[in-house]
């Protein structure tokens, strides 16, 4: 398989406390891999160093064989943790905004999620539902060709239907040469969409593989085994 995401030996510390420490990772095309781990762990960290958000304090981070940089980003579709969208816009200008940013935004395909969700794209923001705001930061990542999708929980703060709905939006809208890495805590609830798993703990991989090799290895689905592993 083609290598899509490489960390090499990363560390990242903030201030005298270490987040990622002598990180080793690889990640190849057409997957759907759960980053899971308590909270500290340094997911959100990951993240931000793959998007070029944060530089690391030593490692090599490579995307397709080339370091964090303008170039990446227009392979890398990020949905962080906390909302970025103002909320004195109107839904149709954002995807309008992201047309004009993105040379691979897909705005019919946003159009038509919108449609899908009964959303009014002439709606300012701030006057959505909280859950309606999350569907919307999500199909505007959704909806670039991108390589690889970060998604740093993207189901924590909405219904149960709104996160099937969203689970299923995950799946269908990206391409098999794309790979989509979900943070996440809520395990069960993203566990049957996912090919493999991440299990990070204090900086460094605790445990990796495919989904369905480490349920016959140890008998148990990842919810079960991350709770076990982390006494949760």
């Amino acid at each position: 398989m083609t290598t899509l995401l490489s960390l090499q030996n990363v560390s990242k510390s903030y201030g005298n406390s270490p987040v990622l420490a002598n990180l080793n990772l690889e990640l190849s095309e057409g997957k759907i891999i759960g980053l899971l781990g308590p909270n500290g762990s340094g997911k959100t960290t990951m993240m931000k160093l793959i998007m070029g958000l944060l530089t690391a304090d030593q490692g090599c981070i490579l995307i397709k064989g080339l370091a964090p940089s303008v170039a990446t980003k227009a392979m890398v579709s990020y949905l962080p943790d906390q909302t970025y969208l103002k909320d004195y816009m109107k839904v149709v200008d954002i995807i309008n905004l992201f047309a004009d940013f993105y040379v691979d935004f897909d705005k019919e395909r946003a159009k038509a999620l919108l449609k899908d969700l009964a959303i009014d794209q002439t709606q300012y923001l701030k006057n959505l539902s909280k859950g309606d705001k999350e569907k919307v930061q999500l199909l505007l990542v959704m909806s670039r060709k991108a390589k690889l999708y970060l998604l740093d929980e993207p189901i924590a703060a909405v219904d149960a239907v709104t996160r099937e709905y969203i689970l299923r939006t995950i799946i269908s809208n990206y391409s098999k040469d794309a790979s989509v890495l979900i943070a996440t805590h809520l395990i069960a609830d993203v566990e049957p969409v996912l090919d493999d798993v991440i299990f990070l703990d204090k900086g460094q991989v605790h445990l990796q593989g495919a989904v369905d090799d480490l349920r016959q290895t140890y008998g148990m689905s990842m919810d079960k085994l991350f709770r076990e592993r982390f006494k949760i």
